[in-house]
């Protein structure tokens, strides 16, 4: 399969710059996953099409404010975008900025003598960076939030790019699709009867960055820590058999939920060949349902057509990038055609599109 099979227009003037003053007035496009069926409501409706016994799966991630600005002895000037932490002083970052190279030393704005050292050439621009002492307390005094890329205007309420229900701080970007809750909302949901639990997958960059593969199969996705605890695995499994649906709030978790289906099935160890092994001899793109095993461990499932689902049953989702890992999944989950089909009816109805724009809600 082709990385430009996954090709859409999209307007530029379609890219939501801001969020909307309340997060549950988006528009939700509703997808029908058997018959395409397309129809439009706005997020809040979203209780409307979720019943008592629903299991709605949030990840409960928050964005670090791990953009940080430093410069080199010379005076150059230096970006560090944070990824992961290795060990307590050691970090592997994106860095922005000429001749940084192993060994650079760079001085931190404002951290009276704080400093990271690269100590590592990664892939591209990626360093590992050794800072002078722990960052923590300097991150949250002095720490950006970090925007996407085709995000042009700065944020008033960092919170904005928080979900609230984020607790365990740890992503570089947030999980979109669950900015569109509300307190009020997921408190209706509970009231009906939906079951909400968490689960976590701390977002990384490459997630978001379109496939530069020429075959889709070729494409390497990064690892991510991901953690389902034993507790919400058991009320997940419990409420999956009582006849209650698998509904995942973003990729993210929907990721989450299948690297649980896959270890239940005895599938450990690295997952990126799943998608072909699953294309082997199959029709249809779901398995027979497996119980979601508890784990918490990097995972580097990727999801494209031809993988077979084995936990979820719907998905709530924003809008994503042409030729990116993300726009795969959800074709995987929908199929190809019927995606594409809801994202040029999205663009024909001026939807607004990433992490700040609409959402879909595929069933």
């Amino acid at each position: 399969m082709k990385t430009s099979e996954f090709a859409y227009h999209l307007p530029p003037h379609l890219i939501a710059q801001r969020p909307l003053p309340e997060r549950d007035a988006s528009r939700l496009l509703l997808l029908e996953r058997e018959s395409g069926q397309i129809s439009h409501r706005h997020f809040r409706d979203i209780v409307e099409y979720l019943y008592p016994g629903d299991v709605l799966v949030l990840n409960d991630t928050r964005v670090m404010p791990a953009r940080l600005y430093g410069r080199k002895p010379g005076g150059g000037q230096v970006e560090l975008l944070l990824l992961e932490q290795a060990d307590e002083r050691r970090w592997r970052a994106l860095a922005g900025g000429k001749k940084l190279a192993q060994g650079t030393q760079i001085t931190l704005e404002h951290g009276e003598g704080l400093t990271a050292t690269i100590t590592a050439v990664l892939d591209g621009p990626q360093r590992e960076v050794t800072f002078s002492q722990p960052i923590e307390s300097y991150l949250h005094a002095h720490g950006h939030t970090p925007l996407p890329p085709y995000i042009h205007e700065s944020l008033d309420d960092p919170e904005r790019y928080q979900t609230v229900y984020g607790r365990r701080e740890g992503s570089a970007a947030a999980p979109t699709a669950g900015l569109h809750f509300t307190p009020e909302l997921l408190l209706t949901l509970r009231a009906r009867g939906v079951l909400l639990e968490m689960v976590t997958l701390h977002v990384g960059l490459d997630t978001f960055k379109p496939v530069e593969a020429e075959t889709v199969s070729d494409h390497v996705i990064h690892s991510e820590w991901a953690e389902i605890s034993v507790q919400t695995a058991q009320r997940i499994n419990e409420a999956k058999l009582a006849g209650g649906r698998l509904i995942a709030v973003g990729t993210t978790a929907m990721r989450t939920l299948e690297t649980g289906a896959l270890r239940s099935a005895g599938i450990g160890g690295s997952l990126r060949t799943i998608s072909e092994r699953d294309r082997r001899g199959e029709t249809s793109n779901f398995c027979p349902w497996k119980p979601v095993a508890a784990f918490a461990a990097h995972t580097d499932l990727f999801i494209y057509p031809g993988y077979k689902f084995r936990a979820v049953d719907a998905l709530i989702t924003n809008f994503h990038l042409p030729q990116s890992s993300l726009l795969m999944l959800v074709s995987a989950f929908a199929g190809r055609e019927k995606v594409l089909a809801a994202y040029e009816t999205a663009v024909q109805e001026q939807y607004r599109f990433f992490s700040f724009g609409d959402a879909m809600f595929i069933y």
